[in-house]
């Protein structure tokens, strides 16, 4: 039988965000087994205290970074585009349904500048993983991985060594490409480089295939392969 639905989105409804996110969402279970609030306190050396304006919460923050990363979100701007309508990830922030996402400029400044050339990423890190051993989570003992390298046609034993820059990951250069796109189109000058010494490395390259990278590991095949050629 032919049924017509009605409109209702303008309804009134008395409902709370906690009635909207699924049960086994994947937000529920990281809040569930992560304790964010230690955050503040890692981070406390990197604010003013007594001059300045209201900073934004750094639980929220991190958590919002958290959040990109989780999900494959490839630029800030996009990330802030998702929180505006996505009831999970404003349960997981402890935001209202109405309440207003923070500007992505806001979120890239504080990574680039507060954050950026501290070790602030990495104790978090650390601080997380030893909540998750407390929690029986992470045994801390055996890491399991399974891949197949495809070879790189370049001869191992014919290379050179050369100091090279450590790069910045994947997923964090790919949000600077995405800022430096958005100031550009806005007229406004690159942002500064950060002033932190580069760090270098002492680095087997290929004679052939520069590119490539060298591995080496107890018990696997040594030699020179493609980057981000692995399966798993």
């Amino acid at each position: 039988m032919l049924k017509n639905t009605p409109s209702l989105q303008y309804e009134i409804e008395m409902i709370s965000l906690e009635q909207l996110v699924p049960k086994d969402h994947l937000v529920r279970k990281v809040a569930k087994a992560i304790d964010f609030d230690f955050i503040r306190d890692e981070v406390a050396h990197l604010y003013c205290h007594d001059n300045g304006r209201p900073a934004v919460d750094p639980v929220r923050l991190f958590k919002i970074m958290l959040l990109g990363y989780l999900f494959g979100i490839k630029s800030e701007r996009q990330l802030v585009k998702e929180i505006e309508v996505n009831v999970a990830y404003r349960w997981f922030l402890g935001m209202s349904l109405t309440e207003k996402v923070i500007d992505a400029s806001t979120l890239s400044q504080n990574r680039l500048r507060r954050f950026n050339g501290t070790d602030v990423f990495e104790r978090i890190f650390t601080h997380i993983v030893w909540q998750a051993i407390e929690k029986g989570l992470v045994g801390g003992q055996y890491l399991f991985t399974d891949s197949t390298h495809l070879k790189a046609s370049a001869n191992k034993n014919k290379k050179h060594n050369e100091k090279r820059a450590v790069r910045v990951s994947h997923y964090i250069a790919m949000l600077n490409e995405d800022v430096a796109k958005v100031r550009e189109a806005k007229g406004k000058k690159p942002l500064k480089a950060s002033e932190k010494a580069v760090e270098v490395k002492d680095t087997n390259v290929s004679n052939t295939d520069p590119e490539s990278g060298y591995m080496h590991r107890d018990n696997k095949p040594k030699g020179f392969f493609p980057k981000c050629a692995s399966r798993t």
